[in-house]
């Protein structure tokens, strides 16, 4: 891990709003780098910020990383990660698309979104665990994501 990325997000407990974003185009994902040595494809998502709900974070984090408006839907489920220094509780919810176009966006905090766009089921798959946010250790592809409730360890 990049020491800057642990340095802003480290040695905290963090809770993150993320969205599940499904098109006929795929999952929207966003690639990440200094979380790992390489790729690391998540769903969009960010920290939840004292005063503001799960859901206004959500539609601020979509904005600012894709470029997509959405509307939260549903919640799904949750999960939490633990790996020194980063530990989040993370809050997984469906969206639905109502405005925007697809961009590779930003991260206020620090730069380092690289790339922003939906992935196909077929191309999901070839992406390495690695270098994959941890619930695809859970589904593997879009479908299985829409399955998963509970809360669960990564």
């Amino acid at each position: 891990m990049d020491k800057e990325v642990a340095k802003i997000y480290g040695d905290q407990v963090r809770v993150r709003a993320c969205g599940i974003c499904l098109s006929e185009g795929g999952l929207l994902m966003v690639n990440h780098r200094g979380i790992t040595s390489g790729d690391f494809w998540a769903p969009p998502g960010g920290g939840v910020e004292f005063g503001q709900s799960v859901e206004e974070t959500l539609k601020k984090e979509f904005l600012e990383e894709t470029g997509i408006e959405i509307r939260p839907l549903q919640f799904m489920f949750g999960c939490e990660y633990i790996a020194k220094p980063i530990h989040s509780i993370e809050l997984f919810y469906a969206t639905e698309i109502t405005g925007g176009k697809l961009k590779t966006g930003h991260d206020p905090e620090i730069q380092i979104i690289t790339d922003a766009k939906f992935i196909a089921a077929a191309d999901l798959i070839k992406i390495r665990l690695e270098e994959l946010h941890g619930i695809f250790r859970l589904a593997r592809s879009p479908d299985a994501l829409r399955q998963l409730r509970g809360f669960y360890r990564i």
